[in-house]
């Protein structure tokens, strides 16, 4: 099995607390050599500034190759590009082009008047800068705003024509959902690399609500499997037992890149890691 190459999703820090843990995260991963990390931004463009200044800290300190979200939310054009400006005056030169969430209490996304419109526009608008390497997401399961899953295979042909290098997915349980959107992909002519989003479940319960709200299809077969592993208390081992699993299967299936959504809890994602053969180890002696 060839050792993946991997990458990192963490979320900005909000308070103090947070801010170890967000370090304590880094310190975990770092080793694993990502090639880059990526920090989100909160719903409704909630944490730009935050946004901003862990991707300055991640850059500066931790010597990693930092790739900053970015959104239409809530934005005009030009206050838009002027962060993407600031990231590129700090150094960061990727970022992650997203349409982005509604603020809370907003059931669907409205763009600024003088914002962009979407995320094609966005990612039309950072390359012509020629400052930035762009990815974006891709949804292997229907977007809740999309009609259709070929709907979503189409809009993403168009970011990627409009200058963006990489689409990296929204999370998903069963691997036979990503490969077949890998089919739907290559049907519709995309050549640029699609990115298995990989979530680690630190938490079955909250992070089955969260997928319905995404609209990640949750298999029954984990309700159960969940629920008897809660009663033992291994919920831990079936986490790292199901996702080293799937990412088994999609690296035998020709997958040879993973992007791990951290939610700043590196320890199954470096187990996980570990058990793919991504060790500080195997790292330095693919660099040698």
């Amino acid at each position: 099995m060839t050792t993946p190459a991997v990458s990192f999703e963490f979320f900005p820090p909000q308070n103090l607390e947070a801010s170890f843990r967000l370090w304590d995260t880094v310190q975990v991963l770092a080793p694993l050599n990502p090639r880059f990390v990526s920090v989100t931004y909160g719903a409704g463009g909630t944490t730009r500034d935050l946004t901003r200044d862990a991707v300055a800290t991640l850059h500066k300190n931790a010597g990693l190759n930092v790739a900053a979200h970015l959104t239409c939310v809530n934005a005009t054009r030009e206050e838009t590009l002027a962060i993407a400006d600031s990231f590129a005056a700090a150094g960061v030169t990727e970022i992650v082009a997203l349409r982005g969430d509604p603020p809370k209490g907003e059931g669907k996304f409205t763009a600024h008047p003088d914002g962009f419109a979407n995320s094609v526009e966005l990612i039309e608008a950072l390359a012509a800068t020629g400052k930035f390497t762009i990815r974006v997401g891709a949804y292997p399961e229907r977007h809740p705003d999309s009609p259709s899953s070929d709907a979503d295979v189409e809009w993403l042909k168009r970011k990627l024509d409009a200058g963006a290098s990489e689409g990296i997915t929204q999370f998903f349980f069963e691997t036979e959902t990503f490969l077949r959107f890998r089919d739907r992909c290559d049907k519709a002519g995309i050549t640029a690399p699609i990115v298995p989003g990989i979530l680690p479940i630190e938490n079955w319960k909250g992070m089955r609500n969260f997928a319905l709200r995404c609209g990640a299809n949750v298999p029954a077969w984990m309700d159960e499997a969940f629920e008897k592993a809660g009663r033992d208390g291994r919920e831990d081992l079936l986490a790292t037992a199901l996702c080293t699993e799937m990412c088994t299967d999609l690296l035998a299936e020709g997958v040879d890149k993973l992007h791990f959504y951290t939610l700043n809890r590196p320890e199954l994602t470096r187990d996980v890691c570990h058990a793919l053969g991504v060790t500080p180890e195997a790292r330095l002696e693919n660099v040698a």
